[in-house]
């Protein structure tokens, strides 16, 4: 069985949204000083590279992500290439592969290094979400840093995710993972009240 990790590493290099904490590591005990052990601390957004939303993050007291069932983030899923314009929201008719499980990975190609923050990522359409949403679909994955364009304040396709009650991955890497089913793992942490958490996620098939 082969396993895809389709999580950016987490360095300083790692690009986050503007304005957004990126992540450090302060070395309080070291083994090569002489210390008995080695411990740090890490600071950083709870949106960083691979992550899940939870849906505090763009609804008024909506539920944060460690009351979010665990079933939205772990079963089946479908890696499908998007094709996809930069700047652009992608529309239902640009996804012509049949939807065989609850969860989606759309390959957009529109954000092609993780360490390089391009905001002209491609992003999801509200009518998309809702036409997925209609097939089954509980959760969507993306390659960009968000479901909505980068401008977006309002944050439409983020609305759909609330009304119909779905799960957000995003910062995925879906480069190297060809398409077809597999299964995802990508369980967030048990951050209580937190608007999103961290996942490593991978892909068994």
């Amino acid at each position: 069985m082969a396993i895809y990790d389709i999580t950016p590493a987490i360095t300083p290099a790692l690009g986050v949204w503007p304005g957004d904490t990126p992540p450090s590591r302060e070395v309080l005990l070291d083994m090569k000083r002489g210390d008995n052990l080695t411990l740090s601390t890490l600071r950083a957004t709870v949106h960083l590279g691979a992550h899940v939303d939870g849906p505090n993050h763009y609804g008024t007291d909506a539920p944060p992500i460690d009351q979010r069932s665990l079933e939205y983030y772990l079963g089946p899923c479908q890696v499908i290439r998007a094709p996809a314009d930069r700047g652009k929201r992608i529309a239902p008719e640009a996804i012509a592969t049949p939807i065989t499980t609850q969860r989606v990975l759309l390959h957009t190609g529109t954000y092609p290094d993780p360490t390089e923050f391009n905001e002209d990522f491609a992003a999801l359409s509200p009518a998309l979400v809702d036409a997925m949403h209609a097939q089954g679909v509980r959760l969507i994955g993306i390659d960009t840093p968000s479901v909505d364009l980068f401008s977006s304040k309002d944050l439409p396709a983020h609305q759909r995710f609330l009304e119909n009650d779905m799960a957000i991955l995003e910062g995925i890497v879906l480069d190297n993972v060809p398409e077809g089913t597999y299964e995802l793992i990508a369980l967030p942490l048990k951050l209580v009240g937190f608007d999103a958490s961290p996942v490593r996620a991978i892909l068994r098939g």
